[in-house]
């Protein structure tokens, strides 16, 4: 599967240059982080990519809409891939409202609040990671499944840290990285 962060948003910049958390909750693709998206897609044109899984984060969505627009792809939606809560970026919008926004996507098997209340412990974020690594080696088509997921999310599944808007292959069947001390 490739993996692939979501675009720039206004949280990467503020916390990026300021490490002090902006206050806004799920935020949307900055300008250029809709112009990362639209590169994006234009990479994974070269790949054998048959279809899309994202987060239900905006700025997944957002991302993950830019290569379905481009590659007539179809998204589906799932909140194992998620942020672990650890900032307020990652309050995220309820089910009936993406619903509202993104009327071509399915939502309803989320709950109405998908994602943490409280900030999820690193060892059972890695094991939720760990858990949606073995659930895409077990489908036929995981080769040709692009995630568009998270910082985190992507940290514990291959140990690389992405930039926003970068691409990593990834091989479900490998072993999942081991809980490294840099995460405690």
């Amino acid at each position: 599967m490739f993996l692939a962060r979501h675009g720039q948003t206004m949280f990467n910049i503020t916390f990026g240059a300021t490490k002090t958390d902006p206050g806004i909750k799920d935020p949307p693709l900055t300008e250029d982080g809709q112009r990362q998206a639209d590169e994006l897609a234009g990479r994974v044109a070269n790949l054998p990519v048959t279809r899309i899984i994202c987060s239900p984060y905006t700025r997944a969505l957002q991302t993950a809409h830019a290569i379905s627009e481009r590659l007539s792809l179809p998204i589906s939606v799932d909140a194992n891939i998620r942020e672990r809560s650890a900032y307020v970026c990652d309050i995220g919008t309820q089910a009936p409202i993406l619903a509202q926004a993104w009327p071509h996507l399915e939502f309803s098997h989320l709950d109405n609040v998908w994602w943490n209340k409280e900030e999820e412990p690193i060892p059972a974020f890695h094991l939720r990671c760990a858990n949606f690594r073995d659930m895409m080696a077990t489908t036929d088509d995981w080769a040709q499944v692009v995630v568009i997921t998270h910082w985190g999310v992507i940290r514990s599944l291959t140990g690389q840290q992405l930039k926003n808007a970068e691409l990593i292959n990834c091989d479900p069947r490998d072993p999942h990285p081991p809980l490294a001390e840099t995460w405690l």
